[in-house]
């Protein structure tokens, strides 16, 4: 029968550390935290970025006596990053920067979560705010030459990590440089997603055994294989934008920062970083301040920066209340990529989706016996001509498992084709349809079934300890958002089991199962 495994992912980012800090003075490792009961806090401190007269707008609450140490700390660091969006030049916008409680803090020493909010009652079509682009980090801000930018961004090196390397060595300078307030606001946040949660790539591999069965795991692998690869070019940026580091006393990227560092750094640039539309190569991804990890990310919203001339604004899509969090659209991505990049699941996500991976050994002509090449040629006609590949990624989206099924059952059919009549009744067909008998059927729909069993059978929970785990109130948050995605994509796969199961049910009565064919598809 078919060897069984979950789909490969696709590349780009890191694993490793605990903390997601922009900059870490040096590259120890910090020690691993203790899962502790979640603090459930009243609202906290909220500072309003741009006051209105408005009555539905809310004032600051008055701090509490006796405020802590930290916590005045945090406060005077919230002046700080709203006074400088204000001195330069952040026009009068309708919204406020407020906190919210972590789920639960390490020892008492996890900040708050700082969001922007409504400033006042909002209406669908309403310009929430915009930023200037003096404001905005982009290669063409940090390069100052959109054609050094191109080219260092199709050759070897990502936007993500040419703003990395940038932001390090702004870093480095402290208060003299110009970002130092955004920097600082970054590193609060320290890449935590809205559930206060760091992207996998940070996390230990003790914590990476929580998401065990899920195809996040090897996915989490390649984008560490990638950051090094990243992390090893970062000198020829140096030496390709010479004049832009001219500026900077220190050493070159490799001998700056130690792996881990820029590792953390990258990650920190991802989970904020926003994708706008329609503008230059060197614009492309940008970080906005009141954007990510500001913004409050959503997959069933239709709000989204976009730029507008010298600016990036936020136009609304819904109504809000007075002290609302702010939401935008996070694009079509699914949950494990929201987990690896932002470090939050969307259990209400209409773009979640699993991969199913079939192979039909096409090249394999070589080993096969001559009298069975011709049918080997044709069924990968038949495929190219209903425009599959030799390995096919079959997309399971949540709410569409039946039919994703219906579609990869003809597709696996052609490698128990062995009938010549059969293949040429199907060679002068049209669409994808390839009829085979009950018995072949049968094999077809067995090799689904026992796939997904075997995939299922890959996680160490099943769903109902999912449901109890998530019950728990004090479970630590990682844990919990990695047993949210593991259990959606166990979801997803009940769902196909449940669908190909029917299709069983709806052959003829004591249909038996033959023999797999010696050229069976591979299902991974």
């Amino acid at each position: 029968m078919a060897s069984i495994s979950p789909a490969a992912a696709t590349a780009a980012a890191v694993a490793g550390a605990h903390h997601c800090i922009l900059l870490r003075s040096s590259p120890r490792r910090l020690p691993r935290p203790r899962p502790r009961p979640r603090l459930r806090l009243a609202a906290c401190h909220a500072d309003t970025l741009l006051p209105s007269s408005s009555p539905g707008a809310r004032a600051p609450p008055t701090p509490a006596a006796g405020t802590s140490s930290s916590s005045a700390a945090a406060d005077a660091l919230a002046d700080g990053f709203v006074h400088w969006l204000r001195s330069n030049g952040l026009p009068q916008g309708k919204v406020a920067i407020r906190e919210r409680p972590v789920p639960c803090s390490r020892e008492g020493n996890d900040l708050p979560l700082r969001h922007v909010a409504a400033g006042e009652d909002l209406q669908a079509g309403d310009v929430a705010f915009e930023v200037p682009m003096s404001l905005v980090v982009t290669l063409e801000r940090v390069l100052g030459d959109e054609s050094v930018a191109e080219l260092l961004t199709t050759n070897k090196l990502s936007e993500l990590a040419c703003l990395a390397l940038y932001l390090m060595y702004e870093k480095k300078q402290g208060k003299d440089s110009f970002w130092y307030p955004y920097i600082k606001e970054l590193d609060r946040q320290r890449g935590r997603g809205q559930l206060a949660v760091e992207s996998p790539l940070l996390w230990t591999e003790s914590e990476l055994d929580y998401l065990n069965g899920s195809p996040i795991r090897e996915e989490v692998v390649a984008r560490d294989e990638g950051i090094r690869r990243e992390y090893n070019e970062l000198d020829t940026l140096w030496f390709m934008a010479g004049s832009l580091f001219q500026q900077y006393p220190f050493d070159i990227p490799t001998e700056a920062f130690p792996f881990e560092i820029f590792k953390q750094a990258f990650v920190a640039v991802q989970s904020c970083v926003v994708h706008l539309q329609k503008v230059s190569l060197a614009r492309r991804f940008a970080l906005v301040p009141l954007g990510p990890p500001l913004l409050t990310y959503k997959s069933n919203c239709k709000a989204m920066l976009t730029a507008d001339g010298d600016s990036v604004r936020l136009v609304v899509d819904r109504p809000y209340k007075a002290g609302e969090p702010l939401i935008v659209w996070c694009g079509p991505q699914p949950n494990s990529r929201l987990l690896l990049n932002y470090g939050f699941v969307d259990e209400d996500n209409p773009f979640d989706r699993i991969i199913i991976e079939v192979h039909i050994n096409f090249w394999a002509i070589s080993c096969i016996p001559k009298y069975r090449r011709s049918s080997i040629s044709e069924k990968r006609m038949v495929a190219q001509r209903n425009g599959k590949l030799a390995i096919q990624n079959f997309q399971v989206y949540v709410g569409k498992e039946r039919e994703t099924v219906a579609e990869i059952l003809p597709y696996l059919r052609l490698g128990y084709i062995s009938d010549p009549d059969e293949m040429q009744s199907i060679l002068s067909s049209e669409g994808d349809t390839c009829p085979v008998s009950p018995c072949t059927e049968r094999a077809v729909l067995d090799q689904l079934v026992g796939y997904l069993k075997s995939r299922l059978a890959g996680y160490p929970t099943a769903l109902d300890e999912d449901e109890a785990m998530l019950a728990d109130v004090n479970l630590e948050p990682k844990k919990e958002v990695a047993t949210r995605l593991v259990r959606l994509e166990k979801k997803m796969l009940h769902a196909c089991l449940q669908a190909a199961n029917e299709f069983i049910n709806d052959l003829p009565d004591h249909t038996v199962s033959p023999c797999p064919a010696p050229y069976a598809p591979e299902l991974k």
